[in-house]
């Protein structure tokens, strides 16, 4: 069996000791917003990986959405966040903090009094969200965004760019994927407006490209990769007939600014709709960085995909969740281990710290 899984990568000045990346996962164990020992645990046991990529943490207190979801806008956080960085560290890893603004996929009942839920416009992301308060919620109205709040918003994510870095991070995530803020601009579901930040294709990639430019301002793009979910329906987002064509312009702007990685999300293994092949080869051929793949794979895909040069790196979500060793396991073909759903999200170390 062909072992390039295992093989060291570059990742601009990172040595990698192996492909795998373990991707962003929402696990709402931040009680206060704020990291804590028992994530910088959680995290250190899955340091075999060659690159961790935490989960989405908010720039803004606007950009909570998720009960319990981590921030990193405030001093506390980046003390805590530098408990998950060094005990990552000092077991061998490298570690990115992904940045997620939610945006419209929000409630107050989980945001700081004060804060504002957010949008391109006001359109309501459709479902519901949990809130500690009050259990299952609609998901709020937002306000739509005047040019004060989205000039707000990208300086924010500088800021917590450079946070980050405080906090011990190898690099960031810009999340660009899955129906939050920077998606929400680059889709017509929810991007209803007619000024420059919405309408063509170059509007809609506007906001993305603005806050990539920011972060690599403040920390060097060689810090900075962005996670994209072509043809995703997640959080109410819909394909147009605008989609290769906008997502080639905004591979070619990513290009422009020097990011060092696109995460291409494709949720197709798990019923999703499929992400274009036609045009993931093409996002591939034409972006300068490392290409992170991810979507329900197993060992033999991963070394299939890496030896046919589909991509530089390969990421695995929920087997990471029951699986601390799913790095020896995925070398020697242990069986793995099936995670507990229903601990997905609730606080505590059942279902997080204990497989």
């Amino acid at each position: 069996m062909t072992t390039a899984l295992f093989t060291p990568a570059t990742l601009g000045k990172l040595q990698l000791k192996n492909r795998i990346v373990m991707a962003p996962l929402t696990r709402s164990r931040a009680t206060g917003n704020v990291p804590n020992e028992l994530m910088a645990k959680y995290y250190s046991m899955r340091a075999a990986a060659g690159l961790i990529i935490t989960e989405g943490a908010s720039p803004s207190p606007n950009g909570l959405g998720y009960a319990r979801i981590p921030g990193m806008y405030s001093d506390a956080q980046v003390q805590g966040w530098l408990g998950v960085t060094d005990a990552v560290h000092r077991a061998g890893g490298k570690i990115f903090v992904q940045l997620m603004h939610c945006g419209r996929v929000s409630h107050q009942a989980n945001m700081p009094t004060g804060s504002r839920v957010l949008a391109p416009s006001v359109v309501v992301a459709p479902g519901e969200m949990w809130t500690d308060s009050s259990g299952m919620q609609a998901n709020a109205t937002p306000d739509a965004m005047t040019e004060a709040d989205i000039a707000q918003a990208i300086a924010e994510y500088a800021t917590a760019c450079k946070r980050a870095i405080e906090a011990g991070f190898d690099g960031v995530e810009l999340h660009g994927a899955n129906g939050y803020l920077i998606d929400q601009f680059l889709n017509t579901a929810s991007n209803q407006r007619s000024d420059r930040w919405g309408g063509s294709v170059e509007n809609r990639i506007r906001f993305a490209v603005e806050v990539a430019k920011a972060a690599a301002a403040a920390i060097g793009a060689e810090h900075i990769g962005m996670r994209i979910s072509p043809y995703g329906v997640f959080n109410g987002m819909t394909p147009d007939a605008e989609m290769d064509a906008l997502y080639e312009q905004l591979i070619a702007e990513l290009n422009r600014i020097g990011l060092i990685y696109i995460h291409i999300v494709d949720h197709s293994a798990m019923g999703a709709p499929e992400v274009s092949p036609v045009l993931k080869a093409k996002l591939r051929a034409t972006f300068k960085g490392s290409y992170i793949m991810s979507g329900g794979y197993d060992a033999a895909r991963a070394n299939a995909d890496l030896d046919a040069k589909r991509g530089d790196l390969v990421a695995f979500g929920r087997p990471f969740i029951s699986n601390p060793d799913l790095v020896q396991k995925l070398q020697s073909g242990a069986a793995l281990t099936a995670p507990d759903m229903s601990t997905f999200y609730t606080p505590g170390e059942k279902g997080y710290t204990d497989y």
